[in-house]
């Protein structure tokens, strides 16, 4: 049967990275499994069972050559993942045959392999969020001082800045890497915590001595590479755990939609857009159209990631006693499935960022279209101080703009409010001078201090201490 005939997840064919997709990949997982298998081995003959360094060591030859189809074979037979791959690796290492796995249950490999792959997936996406942020922050750098008008409820506001309104993209990443920060140093593995949770099976091997049980989880965990084991679990560590990652995988995804539905709002209007290949096909039907497809995917994939990091908050809170085993299927699809798309948002986040098109004409023209109304305050403070009645002004005012803005909307027209205020006996003292009140720079306030500001302070030694470097994001189909 072709790969035609039978379905192939999207993450696979169109949108996850190679690298995610190996962390998730079966042979990473197995791998992993044989580390904590030679782990859990070391650290039991550390502790004085009958464990020869030749054992270790056959183990150890073989950790990376796993001999799948002998695992299929028997799986097949016994309906038992762990089992079948405990056999293979014997068949390997008969001499450690007798010790692999020894003491443990099936989450000793499951869930710490879990746990390991979740640290690997979040490192990964750490960096791809601070490249991101290096590609913002070049473009706020470079468009700091540009006016441009800025909205609230999507109608025309005080102007801000094209570098100011970057910032806040940034800013929502700055706070994903809070959250990633935040999990990876508290994220500690299961151990070896045996069937319901209780180290019964340890405390037999080591003959009643409880500080050796206490002891093996610690050495486990600093072979792996964690500050520790959770102190206290059922067979499996808390599934809370899996909530709380796809809560910060949830907030990387609302930043890239939040950023992606800005882009999308700024090329309707032609002021920012996407990047668009020489050769790329806006529309089947309108050859003229450039859609902005790019940011269109972050938003649909953030949709799935978002939704998806409801399915281990219900997987936690409905977990029976010391397990159940109605999280497995679940566990499988959504947290896998939420990494891979968090890998993709960010690699079409990074593209879209490094591409950004400005159009400096077109946002003066929609600066220009709005400034009068924008300048009236100043407009009538100058009036009054050469010499006029601020509340005469502010009626002339208020009637003009609402005749400018009737020209606009009703007939189409340019706003003439200035023009309608020079010929105004009312404001003849300032009227030279009307034409200096629609310089946008008057009207942006601390934006482009604050754009230097943040970079230096809050953006810029982020990016230093990590030392990354700009990740070139390959753009799938």
């Amino acid at each position: 049967m072709s790969n035609y005939d039978v379905f192939e997840s999207p993450f696979s064919t169109r949108y996850a990275s190679p690298e995610m997709q190996h962390i998730f990949s079966a042979t990473n997982k197995f791998r992993t499994w044989r580390k904590l298998w030679i782990v859990l081995a070391e650290a039991e003959k550390e502790l004085g069972l009958d464990i020869t360094q030749d054992q270790i060591d056959e183990m150890k030859q073989h950790q990376d050559d796993i001999n799948f189809q002998v695992a299929e074979e028997q799986e097949r037979k016994v309906r038992h993942d762990v089992m079948s791959h405990v056999y293979a690796y014997g068949v390997q290492c008969p001499n450690a045959k007798p010790i692999i796995h020894l003491g443990a249950t099936s989450c000793y490999v499951g869930d710490n392999t879990d746990i390991i792959i979740m640290r690997q997936a979040m490192e990964l996406l750490r960096g791809k969020v601070l490249s991101v942020l290096a590609k913002l922050a070049d473009f706020a750098e470079k468009y700091a001082d540009m006016p441009t008008l800025a909205f609230t409820h999507f109608q025309p506001a005080q102007p801000t800045t094209v570098g100011k309104r970057a910032c806040l993209w940034m800013n929502e990443l700055l706070l994903d890497i809070e959250d990633i920060d935040h999990f990876l140093s508290t994220l500690k593995l299961l151990g070896s915590k045996g069937t319901t949770g209780t180290q019964a099976s340890f405390l037999e091997l080591f003959n009643g001595d409880h500080a050796k049980c206490r002891q093996l989880d610690q050495k486990i965990a600093e072979k792996t590479g964690f500050s520790g084991c959770y102190p206290v679990s059922g067979q499996t560590y808390s599934r809370k755990v899996d909530s709380r990652a796809l809560n910060v995988l949830s907030g990387i995804a609302q930043s890239a939609a939040k950023f992606s539905n800005d882009i999308r709002l700024l090329q309707h209007k032609k002021e920012v857009e996407e990047p668009f290949e020489k050769s790329q096909i806006g529309s089947s039907a309108m050859a003229y159209k450039r859609n902005p497809m790019r940011s269109e995917r972050i938003g649909s994939l953030a949709r799935f990631v978002i939704t998806s990091s409801l399915n281990p908050a219900i997987t936690s809170a409905t977990q029976w006693l010391e397990r159940t085993l109605d999280d497995s299927a679940n566990r499988r699809l959504a947290v896998a499935e939420s990494f891979l798309a968090v890998d993709a948002i960010l690699d079409i986040f990074a593209n879209v960022s490094s591409g950004l098109v400005v159009y400096p004409k077109v946002i003066e023209k929609h600066l220009n279209e709005e400034l009068p109304f924008m300048a009236t305050e100043n407009i009538m403070m100058d009036a009054v101080k050469a010499g006029g009645d601020r509340q005469e002004l502010h009626e002339r005012i208020r009637v003009h703009s609402q005749a400018a803005a009737q020209r606009v909307k009703a007939e189409g027209g340019d706003n003439d409010l200035l023009q309608r205020l020079k010929g105004d006996a009312a404001f003849a003292a300032i009227a030279d001078t009307l034409g200096a009140s629609l310089d946008a720079s008057r009207y942006v306030g601390r934006a482009p201090q604050q754009v230097r500001e943040f970079l230096a302070e809050n953006v810029r030694p982020l990016l230093a201490e990590a030392g990354t470097g700009v990740v070139n994001a390959e753009l799938r189909v």
